[in-house]
């Protein structure tokens, strides 16, 4: 990795084990300027092994949230309530299209139990129960070009994760995007299925957003980081990316 000079200021980290740049536009730090992103990049991970362990740390944190919130009091949460501004600021409805973490604590403090799709998902669903955060990821093979996040033009391609017609974004909303088309729209929406993880994954990028400055985002990527190595292995790296610099957690 090697941290360069993005335009309108907004450093960025690049890796060049994946020939790959990760930014976050500067229309999107003026439009949330609170915003930091936690990356962590995996390498050479093994995705296709069960783990019952990770299926009990999802029960766990299941089990957790049902412990400080009810399917009414969790609207309230520091962590919804930001999301819930972030989308309405980019001219979404998170009433209609859920940001992902409402979208799971919904599930789980419903009754709802979350299925083991795959390791690496299964991880980030426990931080995501764990910090009432959204947390997501995509397969890097399958990404083409730099990764960023920015406000839609409207003409980009999208697949949704699981359907095979093309569902462009609305001009102004914000997405993860690549040179190929988009790979998250609303924000933490919904995912793209080109560049889904599945078992077969083994290089990867994991995403943790936050809008509250008093996140520990660092300390939560890194045990994102550390559940990823015990049951995935590889080499990872993680940093930071915000309105004003970004910085790699040694």
């Amino acid at each position: 990795m090697g941290e360069g000079q993005g335009e309108g200021g907004l450093h960025v980290e690049t890796c060049y084990a994946f020939s790959m740049q990760f930014s976050v536009s500067p229309s999107v730090s003026d439009l949330l300027p609170a915003l930091r992103v936690g990356i962590l990049l995996v390498h050479g991970a093994e995705n296709k092994k069960a783990h019952p362990e990770v299926a009990q740390l999802l029960r766990d944190s299941e089990n957790g949230l049902r412990s400080r919130y009810t399917d009414e009091t969790f609207k309230d949460a520091p962590h919804i309530v930001q999301f819930f501004a972030a989308h309405r600021a980019f001219g979404c409805n998170p009433k209609r299209y859920y940001p992902s973490h409402f979208a799971l604590a919904k599930r789980v403090l419903k009754g709802g139990t979350l299925p083991s799709i795959n390791t690496f998902v299964d991880l980030y669903n426990v931080l995501s129960l764990r910090h009432l955060l959204p947390v997501g990821g995509e397969d890097l093979d399958r990404c083409t070009g730099d990764i960023v996040l920015d406000r839609a033009t409207g003409t980009e391609h999208f697949i949704a994760l699981g359907e095979t017609q093309n569902d462009p974004p609305e001009a102004g909303e914000l997405v993860y995007k690549d040179q190929e088309g988009v790979l998250c729209r609303r924000m933490n929406w919904r995912e793209a299925d080109r560049t889904k993880l599945t078992q077969e994954t083994v290089n990867a990028v994991l995403v943790i957003e936050s809008l509250d400055s008093a996140d520990p985002l660092a300390e939560i990527l890194a045990e994102l980081q550390a559940l990823v190595m015990q049951f995935c292995g590889g080499t990872c790296e993680t940093f930071l990316l915000d309105r004003e610099h970004a910085s790699r957690e040694p």
